[in-house]
Order: structure tokens, then C-alpha cells, then sequence
């Protein structure tokens, strides 16, 4: 997470407007598109909400990184259909492989992405295809919808249904907006692989960057114990087999000559944080770690543990939940008085119970719940620290035995300042380049990156090597160190 401020996307609903129109001109071959929306109001609505992705994720602060992708993108786009735009690339700073685009020429890349796209012309790929989205109008479709929303509330749904229920269970906010119809991903590929190919790029980057888009999605999946794959780029492009055979083939059509610039892409994310940056803590083993705000705890064993910029959740296969994160202690409020009064209000809540957490003040309230549909007791605690509270919902499914119900319970009362120790020892991960030996395998480089599970599968996703791609000695790769 973060910081203890709480920010949430807004959902944009801008009435009046319909959808774009699409032709082709027999001149040029290229698609033009009639706006509905004007160039300024596309202008007014990506300003709004870049300030809201600036708050929520925070950008990479490396001059060398955001030249680079600031070129890359501009050399994309143009020569693309809307003139009018003027495009604005940006690195968010988060470990998500993902990427998206507002309204008004503004396309995000996040450093999770830099570090999987083994080439500049990979890149180009994902710029590109975003400046598709934007060209076909897309983005601006889906703002007058209204589909920026946050997913908070869909994580611990209360059975309830009062507003103080709802507050408690929505809280944080991560950008989620709904998939791309099928039509709207074509025309996006489309004109994405073009916009790449006549830059002078290497048209087959398209399908070998989806392929590993694949792969790292399928590598999430399984670390998470779970089959889809979260809010995630695919949250938002849908990876279907009948989209990378379509890239394929179209990129065939195209001269196979183009530039990949391998060396240049590697240059320029050599160093860069890899994972957790120090601004949003650090998700070590089982616990949790934020030098900053000077605060640790632990997630009972077999949990998964996921950071985000607002919050911080732990899951289980067997529904269990536990989450995570900080807020505004308004008019310096007990932490009973903040559950009672402002947390849980209107709830129906009877009991809420003080409690002391290793010194610190705090109270807890339970109440019945669902996750997923299925029965459980949502158990809050809030935790005073100054002017905010730090804040625990944990979700605890029906029948769950008492070792579970006193893991979880033990897990919000770890919360604890770090030691200057700790401070001290908990540093971000960073992604470096090794020139393979004679005598290096993908098993012994693997082995050297700070990872318990799956290291193979991590450093073939992270280099694009096939299940049996062996190294070549001289030729350069990325792995993951602690320094």
C-alpha cells in the first residue's frame, strides 16, 4: 500500500454521448473515426482522472526510464488518425503487469510490464495498441459508461446490506475498468501493429509479447492457487487464442525487417525496482513490511499475500480473507467511537469491543457476511496510531476450525512498529543484467533470485525462454537480486 490516504477513482459518467463512428479512407486505407465526444471534453476527462492514477499509483521517478518510453511512444504514434491528440506516456509506479489509456492521449505503462517485455519493439506493441484504443475511441466509450469503479466492495460483500456495511467492506480503491468488447481488442491490435510496423519495428513483437502476456498470466494464476488471473492487464484485454493467431497472421503481412533493439529495452530497465517499491511496503514471506510508515504484521501460513497502493490482502483456498489498510482518524475518535460512529454506522452492529494490540489502542466488532456468496463472519479491527487507524476485515468462513479462527485473529494482532533493524534489512527488489558464463543454467541463475516458488517458470517468463530453452553463453539476461 501506499500511504494511509485513501483515494478513489471516480465513476465518470458523462451523459449526452453516444458512440464513435468508423470508416475507412479509400485514399489512404486507414480507418478514420467520426468523435462524438469533442477533443475537449476528451482533454477535460483524461486531466480529471490522471490525477487520480497519479494519487492512487504514483509514477517512477528515473529521468533515463521515462525518456525512453516517452520515445518509444512518441515514435509510435506518429503518424496515427487523430491529429488531434497529443500523446502522453507515463511508468506507474507498480509491479502489475499491466497497462491502459484515458481519454485525451494519456497511455500507462507499469515497471511490472517493463521488466516482462524482453525488447523495445515489445513495447511498442503495448503502446501501440493503447494509441488504438484511443484512435478508435474506445477509452472515451467506456468513460461515458461509467466503468471506473473500485473493486474494494467486491472482495468482503456484506450480507447485510446497509451503508455502513458497505463502507466497511469497499474500502481502497485499485483501477478496474470493464474488458474491451472482442471487436474493440481487434480494432486495437490492428491499428497498433501497424502504427509499430510503419514506426519500423518488428511486427511479430505483437504475438511474441502476447505470448508472454499469457505465460505470466498463467504464472500468476498458479501462485495464487486460483484460475483467473485478478486485476491484471487482462482485466481489461481479454487473452484469447483466436486474438494471438489474428496478431500472427496479420504481422506476417507486414516487411519482417524491422528493429526489436533488445540491448537498448535491457539498458534502460537495468536497475529498476522489480515488485514492491519502498513507498508501498513490502510483501516478505508471510508478512508485511512498511519502513516508512513504521509498521510490520504477519498473515497466517498458507495465506497469499498481495500489496497494492490502498490496501493489502491475504487469501486463502478454504474463502478465508483477510485485508488490510489505514484511514483518517476524524476529530480524534477512540477506535471504539471510530467502528460505532463512522466505520460501521447504521450497521446493527450490537458489541463492539476494545482491545489492546502489542500497546496500542484499538477495538474489534463482528457481524455475518458473504465472500463469493458463501456465509462467513466479517470480524473488524481498528487500531489507533495518532491521527489515522489502522484497520483489519477479516473474513472467516462458516464452519472454519478454532486453529483458523485464532490464526487469523493472531495475524491483526501482530501489528507492531518496525525495529531499526528491520528498517534496515527490508529493501526493494531489483532487476539487473548478467552475460551468461559457460557452465550457467536456467536452474542455477534462477536459484540466485530471491524467490521460493516456481523459480525456473519466473526467470523463463522473465527472459521469454521456452519450457526447454537452455542459455547461451555471452548473451545477456535479466534476474531479480536484493540489491
Amino acid at each position: 500500500m501506499k500511504n494511509f490516504k485513501l483515494f478513489f477513482f471516480s465513476v465518470l459518467v458523462v451523459s449526452g454521448l453516444g458512440l464513435s463512428a468508423c470508416s475507412t479512407n479509400p485514399a489512404t486505407g486507414k480507418q478514420q473515426f467520426t468523435a462524438l465526444m469533442s477533443p475537449q471534453q476528451e482533454i477535460q476527462v483524461g486531466a480529471s482522472e490522471h490525477q487520480s492514477v497519479a494519487q492512487q499509483f504514483g509514477f517512477v521517478e528515473n529521468a533515463g526510464l521515462n525518456a525512453y518510453v516517452n520515445e518509444v511512444g512518441h515514435r509510435v504514434t506518429s503518424d496515427t488518425e487523430r491529429s488531434d491528440v497529443q500523446y502522453k506516456f507515463y511508468v506507474l509506479d507498480s509491479p502489475i503487469v499491466n497497462a491502459f489509456a484515458l481519454p485525451g492521449g494519456y497511455i500507462y505503462v507499469s515497471r511490472g510490464l517493463l521488466a516482462l517485455a524482453n525488447s523495445e519493439a515489445e513495447l511498442a506493441s503495448v503502446l501501440g495498441h493503447e494509441a488504438g484504443h484511443i484512435t478508435g475511441r474506445h477509452s472515451a466509450e467506456r468513460y461515458s459508461r461509467g466503468v471506473v469503479t473500485s473493486l474494494g466492495a467486491g472482495i468482503l460483500s456484506a450480507a447485510i446490506g446497509s451503508s455502513g456495511a458497505s463502507q466497511a467492506l469497499g474500502l481502497g480503491a485499485n483501477l478496474y475498468m470493464s474488458s474491451y468488447s472482442r471487436s474493440q481488442e481487434s480494432e486495437a491490435d490492428t491499428l497498433g501493429l501497424r502504427y509499430m510496423a510503419h514506426s519500423g519495428y518488428d511486427p511479430q513483437a505483437v504475438p511474441s509479447f502476447l505470448y508472454s502476456l499469457n505465460r505470466e498470466s498463467s504464472l500468476e494464476a498458479q501462485l495464487a492457487g486460483r484460475s483467473g488471473t485478478g486485476a491484471s492487464y487482462f482485466s481489461t484485454h481479454p487473452p484469447t487464442s483466436e486474438r494471438v493467431n489474428k496478431t500472427r497472421g496479420e504481422a506476417a503481412q507486414y516487411p519482417q525487417k524491422g528493429t526489436d533493439n533488445v540491448m537498448r529495452h535491457l539498458k534502460a530497465i537495468d536497475g529498476m525496482v522489480y515488485g514492491d517499491s519502498e513507498s508501498q511496503g513490502f510483501v516478505r514471506g508471510q508478512s508485511f513490511y512498511h519502513p516508512k510508515l513504521d509498521f510490520t504484521f504477519s498473515a497466517p501460513e498458507g495465506f497469499r499475500l498481495q500489496n497494492s497502493p490502498t490496501q493489502v490482502v491475504a487469501s486463502a483456498s478454504n474463502g478465508a480473507v483477510l485485508l488490510f489498510d489505514m484511514a483518517k482518524n476524524p476529530g480524534g475518535m477512540s477506535a471504539a467511537q471510530y467502528i460505532a460512529n463512522v466505520w460501521l454506522k447504521d450497521s446493527g452492529v450490537q458489541q463492539v469491543e476494545p482491545v489492546n494490540v502489542n500497546g496500542q489502542a484499538g477495538a474489534t466488532a463482528a457481524f455475518a457476511g458473504s465472500v463469493n456468496g458463501r456465509p462467513v463472519t466479517i470480524r473488524v479491527v481498528a487500531i489507533a496510531r495518532g491521527d489515522t487507524f489502522a484497520r483489519f476485515q477479516i473474513a472467516i468462513p462458516q464452519g472454519a476450525s478454532a486453529a483458523l479462527v485464532q490464526a487469523l485473529r493472531d495475524s491483526a494482532y501482530s501489528f507492531r512498529s518496525m525495529s531499526a533493524s528491520e528498517k534496515n534489512s527490508v529493501r526493494p527488489y531489483h532487476l539487473r543484467l548478467y552475460t551468461a558464463k559457460a557452465g550457467d543454467s536456467v536452474a542455477s541463475l534462477a536459484r540466485r533470485q530471491p524467490f521460493t516458488q516456481l523459480q525456473e517458470e519466473r526467470f523463463r517468463i522473465l527472459n521469454g525462454l521456452d519450457a526447454n530453452e537452455g542459455l547461451v553463453s555471452g548473451r545477456v539476461y535479466k534476474i531479480i537480486t536484493e540489491n
